[in-house]
């Protein structure tokens, strides 16, 4: 069996910076499906921290573009401490959130380092434009040039704007259709080597909604089950993944906790299940 850096689970149950209702529920729709147990049954020493606290979803309505910005910075910090804790550790920490404005909270300790080749969007699915929006203020979390987006399919105009400023390394799913997924993620895991830290953000709305009806924004078109398991796959096959998080699953938009179950199974590919006689 093969051995694997321990990981620590950190649970970050807000919505504060999604649109809709209910993200707040993925920690422990991942937990039922079942991701301690599965990653333990792959031979790795797993450590559940249990829940981060942080201050309520007011829901009221965007400022100057930002929604519920000082909640958003409260999670965020208690989540880059309990990063660091882990890291500190030398502990592989998963986020199970929660929405996708975490994503900073769990870079942002890693990048000090400045050894890491980032993928924020996991190499699968795309920085709002908040996120962007940091990622080029005066203190980023992460240099736009060290993102990989893949997957991508429904960007708005502000999102396209920064995206273009910023220069960011985007894989739409057109570009996916034209080259396929393995050369795909041969170009964004191009110039990685043994000093990267590779950050995972796996948004699951990056899968497409006929399997993944579980999240806020289920937009036709995404990637299939296939090309999923082959983008956890050729991650794995790195060996440098450091950090990951598991954003946007909404259980009250699942079926049967079905996203939260498909989720899971990806996960166990980025640590080494393959559904070819690999293992």
């Amino acid at each position: 069996m093969a051995t694997h850096r321990p990981v620590s689970l950190i649970g970050v149950p807000t919505d504060v910076g999604a649109g809709h209702r209910g993200a707040r529920l993925g920690p422990e729709a991942l937990r039922i499906a079942g991701l301690p147990e599965a990653l333990a049954a792959r031979g790795v020493d797993v450590r559940d921290v249990g829940n981060l606290q942080g201050p309520r979803n007011p829901w009221t309505d965007p400022v100057d573009g930002y929604r519920h910005l000082d909640e958003v910075v409260a999670w965020n910090h208690a989540l880059m401490e309990a990063t660091h804790a882990e890291l500190r550790d030398g502990r592989l920490p998963i986020m199970l959130g929660g929405d996708h404005c975490l994503g900073i909270g769990s870079i942002t300790d890693v990048t000090p380092s400045g050894n890491i080749h980032g993928m924020p969007e996991a190499c699968l699915c795309g920085l709002g434009p908040d996120a962007l929006t940091r990622l080029g203020g005066d203190a980023p979390a992460i240099s736009p040039q060290q993102v990989r987006q893949i997957g991508i399919r429904s960007v708005d105009q502000d999102e396209k704007r920064l995206i273009k400023q910023h220069q960011v390394d985007v894989y739409d799913m057109r570009y996916i259709d034209e080259s396929g997924m393995k050369r795909t993620m041969e170009a964004a895991l191009h110039g990685i080597d043994a000093n990267t830290h590779l950050h995972v953000s796996f948004d699951v709305d990056f899968l497409d909604p006929s399997i993944a009806p579980g999240v806020g924004t289920t937009v036709p078109g995404g990637v299939n089950y296939r090309e999923a398991q082959l983008v956890m796959e050729m991650i794995a096959d790195t060996g440098l993944m450091g950090s990951l998080d598991i954003v946007e699953l909404n259980p009250l938009l699942d079926r049967r906790n079905r996203t939260a179950k498909l989720a899971v199974d990806l996960v166990e590919s980025l640590f080494g299940k393959s559904t070819l006689m690999r293992d």
